[in-house]
C-alpha cells in the first residue's frame, strides 16, 4: 500500500495536529540518535511545541556538561558561545510567553472591570425601583383594600392569615426601614 504525499501546509484540526506532532517529534529524535550513533556525529536538537514547551536531544556530551577535561580553551569558548545563544533564545521566547500571558490577563481584567461595574448599576437599579414602587403604594394608600388584594402577587409560606392583616404588616415593616 502507498501513501499519498502529504501536503506541507498547517494541520486544521488541533487534535489531529497534536498527534502529528508527537509522531513526528518522537521520529525525529529517533533520527538524531541514529545519526550520532552511526556516523559518530555530535547532534543537538531542541523542539519547541506550539504551547512553547522543550523537547531536547544531545549527543554532545560536552554540552550537558561532562567530558569537559579534553577540551581546549578554544573549544570551551565556542561551547560557552553555543550554549550562550541557545540560552538567550530560550529566555526571549520564554519571557515573549510571559508577555503575552500578561496581555492576556490585562485584557480578561478589562473585562472583568467593565462586568463588575455593570453588575454594581445593576445592583443600584432596583433599590431605586423599589422606591418608585414604595412611592406608588403610598399613593395608593387610600384606594380600596379590595383593589389592593386584587393587585397582590406575593407567595405566602406558612400558616394561612388574611391578605388585609398580612398587607398591613408588610407595609408598617417596610415604612419603619
Amino acid at each position: 500500500m502507498v501513501r499519498g504525499k502529504t501536503q506541507m501546509k498547517r494541520i486544521e484540526n488541533d487534535s489531529s495536529r497534536q498527534v502529528t506532532f508527537s509522531k513526528r517529534r518522537n521520529g525525529l529524535l529517533k533520527k538524531a540518535f541514529e545519526l550520532s550513533v552511526l556516523c559518530d556525529a555530535e547532534v543537538a536538537l531542541m523542539i519547541f511545541s506550539s504551547t512553547g514547551k522543550l523537547y531536547e536531544f544531545a549527543s554532545i556530551r560536552k554540552l550537558m556538561g561532562e567530558n569537559l577535561e579534553t577540551c581546549s580553551i578554544e573549544e570551551l569558548q565556542q561551547l560557552e558561545t553555543q550554549l550562550d545563544k541557545s540560552l538567550s533564545s530560550i529566555r526571549a521566547r520564554k519571557n515573549a510567553l510571559f508577555m503575552e500571558r500578561i496581555d492576556k490577563l490585562y485584557e480578561e481584567e478589562k473585562l472583568l472591570l467593565k462586568e463588575n461595574a455593570m453588575l454594581k448599576k445593576k445592583l443600584e437599579m432596583p433599590s431605586s425601583f423599589q422606591s418608585g414602587l414604595d412611592q406608588e403604594l403610598d399613593d395608593n394608600d387610600n384606594d380600596d383594600d379590595d383593589d389592593i388584594a386584587e393587585v397582590e402577587t406575593d407567595l405566602f409560606i406558612g400558616q394561612p392569615e388574611s391578605r388585609k392583616n398580612r398587607w398591613t404588616t408588610t407595609k408598617n415593616s417596610t415604612q419603619s426601614e
